[in-house]
């Protein structure tokens, strides 16, 4: 939806103020404000404007002394204007305005009322909160500069060269200089032990429906990304039902290396299935590879996956805004929650499979949430989640993890989900694509595009520059060639230790191979699945 900057500390020049925030212009192209605060803060805005488009505009101020800026969407904010709040005078019809007033009746203790995707900081004089969705759908950085201002972010471009240190705002918390983080988001299935609820397969269908009707919510176009894969598909299928409720024609989006890629080919059959108006995009190994230093730029990382994954997101993205649509949903979250990933056909136990499920939804933020944020908005794109969705997370994680496991199924990963569609009478997809076998973005838009990117990462780096890597990053030492370019890159944007310190870098466990590819586990390799699932479930 936007870029937030908020400085917190008087002596901050504006002209420095806006340049900061203008540096994540490319989240908010719409508009962009800064208020100072009598105080001496400061509070800017790079805006997107999705809801409320005439009268959104932020920061925006409450009824007395506070004001806000916010990143992200609140579903459930007309709920909250009509109840808790119908006593607060409005001055939008903005979703983004309920925070500063849940804010102004609560306290600091609120953001357990929020539904939806978000960023925020409410200053109200000297005091201030900030805080961040359960999982970090929306991204924020913290810092403090050496006069002791506290910064906090969209991306941390923003503040990187501004602060002495700085970090990652922790999902599911909120900070006042009081009370320090507060960790407000305590969901009983952290604990693996108590993920023991009963398959329910409709519950699941009504949930996830439900999560994709709350995400329709826009006052522009929205869209879905399309894989041709389980989780998009999906979602797909969901938001075309919905939308032909609602009369409205929905834009669906896929990208490959060309017309035969794999998830071309099956985004085509998919979209020609649901008679959405369906847009393949092409793009090229190497204007891939040229956009490979801006687009870490972008996504703040150096994670190897990440990239991989991102560079197709990247110019799917900037196609998908070309066509005037500003609101996309996306699969993400499906595999962390339902064991979805090849390696997991590897979990030595059961409890060792939930954990992992557990461990990899809160990790999301580190991984494809920063990429599913950060590739769609470097071109003023929003994605959302439906699977990550509180309400489908909460039911979905919690079923006990043999009904997850693809060995339960005769190999077959998230099963559970793939069976609460299986609806023949009124197919959600044709049976071919719901008991597709799994893919990893990176590779379903082409093979060549990994083989090839490994290829020339390896060839611009030296075999001696990779034996004295440790001595040149330290803290997450590359161990290849291709991990040792990106973060060759990163650093000379983000040349601090506490910037390479916010990337955690992610290798599947149980395999042999440590690549992160779907590719590299054995599963993959095995004669036609596909056909293999269709004969024995279809």
């Amino acid at each position: 939806m936007c870029g937030i900057l908020a400085i917190i500390g008087k002596g901050k020049e504006e002209t420095i103020v806006q340049e900061l925030s203008k540096r994540m212009s490319h989240r908010g192209p719409d508009e962009s404000d800064i208020h100072l605060t009598e105080k001496g803060h400061y509070l800017a805005h790079e805006r997107l404007s999705i809801i409320d488009l005439h009268t959104g505009k932020q920061p925006i101020q409450g009824t007395s002394t506070a004001w806000m800026v916010h990143n992200g969407e609140i579903y459930n904010h007309q709920e909250l204007r009509a109840g808790i709040l119908k006593d607060h005078a409005f001055r939008t019809t903005s979703d983004s305005e309920v925070i500063v007033h849940l804010y102004e009746k609560f306290g600091d203790d609120f953001c357990h009322y929020l539904d939806g995707m978000f960023a925020f900081v409410v200053i109200d004089g000297d005091d201030y909160v900030a805080g961040r969705d359960l999982l970090g759908i929306k991204p924020l950085y913290y810092g403090l500069d050496e006069r002791g201002r506290m910064y906090f972010a969209s991306e941390m471009k923003a503040i990187a060269d501004q602060c002495k240190t700085f970090s990652t705002f922790p999902p599911g918390h909120y900070y006042t200089p009081e009370t320090g983080f507060v960790k407000y988001y305590q969901p009983q299935w952290e604990d693996e032990r108590l993920c023991v609820e009963e398959l329910d397969l409709k519950a699941l269908r009504d949930s996830l429906t439900k999560s994709v009707r709350k995400r329709l919510m826009s006052d522009v176009p929205v869209g879905v990304l399309l894989s041709g894969g389980l989780d998009s598909s999906l979602t797909s299928s969901i938001a075309a039902r919905l939308m032909k409720e609602m009369g409205k024609p929905l834009h669906s989006f896929s990208i490959g290396l060309d017309a035969e890629a794999p998830d071309a080919k099956a985004a085509r059959k998919v979209a020609e299935f649901l008679g959405t108006e369906h847009h393949e995009i092409h793009f090229t190994i190497e204007h891939g590879i040229e956009i490979l230093e801006k687009l870490i730029w972008h996504l703040e990382t150096y994670d190897v996956t990440s990239i991989r994954a991102s560079t197709p997101m990247y110019f799917l993205s900037k196609a998908i805004r070309e066509k005037g649509i500003k609101v996309v949903l996306s699969g993400e979250g499906a595999d962390e929650i339902f064991g979805g990933y090849l390696y997991f056909r590897n979990a030595p136990s059961v409890l060792d499979f939930q954990k992992e499920t557990i461990e990899r939804v809160q990790k999301l933020f580190t991984a494809d949430l920063l990429r599913a944020d950060k590739s769609t908005m470097a071109h003023g794109l929003e994605a959302r989640v439906p699977f990550l969705d509180k309400e489908f997370l909460e039911l979905a994680i919690k079923i006990k993890p043999e009904e997850k496991m693809p060995e339960t199924y005769n190999g077959v990963e998230k099963y559970i989900l793939r069976k609460a569609f299986d609806t023949p009478e009124q197919p959600y997809l044709p049976a071919e694509v719901l008991w597709r076998q799994k893919e990893q973005f990176s590779d379903g838009v082409g093979y060549n595009w990994i083989d090839t990117l490994i290829d020339y990462c390896s060839s611009q780096v030296t075999d001696a520059q990779l034996e004295k890597a440790t001595e040149l990053y330290p803290y997450n030492t590359p161990l290849t060639k291709e991990a040792y370019f990106y973060r060759s890159i990163f650093h000379k944007h983000f040349p601090q230790t506490a910037a390479a310190q916010t990337v955690r870098k992610w290798i599947p466990k149980w395999q042999e191979n440590q690549d992160p590819s779907g590719r590299a586990n054995a599963a993959h390799v095995q004669a036609d699945l596909t056909t293999v699932l269709m004969d024995v479930f279809i």
